[in-house]
């Protein structure tokens, strides 16, 4: 279930199947139906625009372990930027650069 506002219904309460709504850049979406060609039709609700969504346990503990793993994706991509990788970058080995003359040491 979903309440929102809008500007045409007011506050609106609507039963929605946890397979039919999601959250994804700011806002609520929640699929409405489907057009005569299988398209979903979607409706995109503003964060700032819900009171409250409720959803079962095991969708909100799928929904955990998928932010969990991007959290983790995302934490192994920075150290691999910030402390180098297995390219050809140095194994990982700080690169020094002399602050005072602005040149890298190794030259």
């Amino acid at each position: 279930m979903i309440v929102y506002e809008t500007p045409d219904e007011g506050t609106v309460e609507r039963m929605v199947d946890n397979e039919r709504i999601a959250y994804f850049q700011d806002h609520w979406i929640v699929k409405l139906d489907e057009d005569e060609a299988g398209n979903d039709i979607v409706r995109r609700i503003p964060l700032q625009r819900v009171h409250y969504v409720e959803r079962s346990v095991e969708e909100f503990e799928d929904e955990v372990k998928t932010l969990r793993n991007q959290v983790e994706s995302f934490a192994k991509d920075l150290q691999s930027t910030l402390l180098g990788g297995d390219d050809d970058t140095g194994g990982g080995e700080p690169h020094r650069i002399d602050i005072e003359n602005g040149s890298d040491d190794d030259s």
